[in-house]
């Protein structure tokens, strides 16, 4: 397995975290690179630089309208008499569909749904390598190869033109429109302890990619609004999406029967290639505490997915720092490799 980083994606690097009112310290530090990075060489990993596939397999997903907000937002917000020193929205429109703001203010809050995305200096560059990252590891597993890719800032809560959750653009998603684009039938299957939102959304009308996300169940946690088990798809999309909410709290044995469950539909979809969104954060160690699962549960799950015996990419979302982030990347790709 080849794994992928570039340096630039240390740029990101956001201070502020609000949640129940509360600015604490944004849990998405530069440092998830460092403990990520060791972990998978400790898996056999070899890591090299991604190529620069230009803007157009991002574009692909992701509106121009949004891109042009990702690269000059930062620079527009610090021209603000009084302005923080990071991009959060303080007001959000009540409908997407009632104009678009020529504001800096009004359009961070159009493009960004939540207080969980701040905008840096580095946050576009960094984002914009963290897919080039994803985007590089597609064209390896189209050669028939198996990847990793430490994609950061992580993906799968960005939509078509709205970050969201630590999450700018969606790396997962790019990567899966990258295969297609190359005559692939891909499929992705989300394992984050969040709902893959972003990812649902950007293909919930679609045929060609599949979306399964295993996740804590979102009535009583982020993202709410989204990965319940009902939406399963619109128009050419319906019956392509999957959500398979898990109680808090569940460990191995449900995660992995659930599991079981995911890898049936990728099966029934057909699909030649899988991208896995790759959530560390269901650990039973994680901050956020949504799942239970144990490392020997994370070796499984690896153990799992290679019996599928499809090339494989694993693009990193979340998991945060905790004494076995490292520990359950090294062992997902042990169990993986192993198998």
């Amino acid at each position: 397995m080849k794994g992928f980083f570039d340096d630039r994606q240390w740029k990101h690097d956001p201070k502020h975290f609000m949640a129940n009112g509360a600015i604490m310290p944004n849990p998405e530090q530069p440092r998830r690179i460092e403990v990520l990075k060791a972990a998978a060489e400790e898996a056999g990993i070899g890591f090299e630089a991604p190529g620069d596939a230009g803007l157009g397999p991002i574009a692909a997903l992701h509106s121009p309208e949004y891109l042009v907000f990702l690269q000059n937002i930062y620079t527009r917000w610090r021209r603000i008499d009084g302005a923080g020193p990071e991009v959060i929205p303080n007001i959000h429109p009540a409908s997407r569909n009632n104009g678009y703001p020529k504001s800096a203010v009004g359009q961070a809050g159009f493009h960004q749904a939540d207080t969980a995305c701040p905008i840096t200096e580095g946050t576009w560059e960094a984002a914009y390598w963290s897919a080039q990252t994803a985007i590089s590891g597609a064209d390896h597993i189209a050669g028939g190869g198996n990847a990793y890719a430490l994609s950061r800032p992580p993906g799968h809560h960005a939509f078509g033109d709205l970050a969201g959750g630590f999450c700018f653009l969606n790396n997962s998603g790019i990567a899966a429109e990258r295969l297609r684009t190359k005559g692939m039938r891909p499929a992705i299957l989300d394992v984050d302890v969040h709902h893959g939102n972003g990812t649902q959304g950007i293909f919930y009308d679609r045929d060609d990619v599949l979306t399964v996300s295993i996740h804590a169940d979102p009535a009583r946690f982020y993202p709410f609004f989204w990965g319940h088990a009902d939406e399963r798809g619109t128009g050419r999309g319906l019956g392509y999406n999957l959500n398979l909410p898990l109680p808090r709290g569940t460990g191995d044995a449900d995660f992995l029967k659930t599991l079981d469950t995911a890898l049936a539909r990728v099966r029934a979809f057909g699909c030649d290639a899988l991208v896995v969104a790759l959530g560390l954060d269901a650990s039973i160690d994680d901050p956020f505490q949504g799942l239970a699962v144990t490392q020997d549960g994370f070796a499984r799950i690896g153990a799992a997915i290679a019996g599928m015996g499809l090339p494989t990419l694993f693009v990193q979302e979340g998991g945060y720092l905790s004494d076995t982030l490292g520990i359950n990347l090294t062992r997902t790709l042990k169990g993986y490799g192993d198998a």
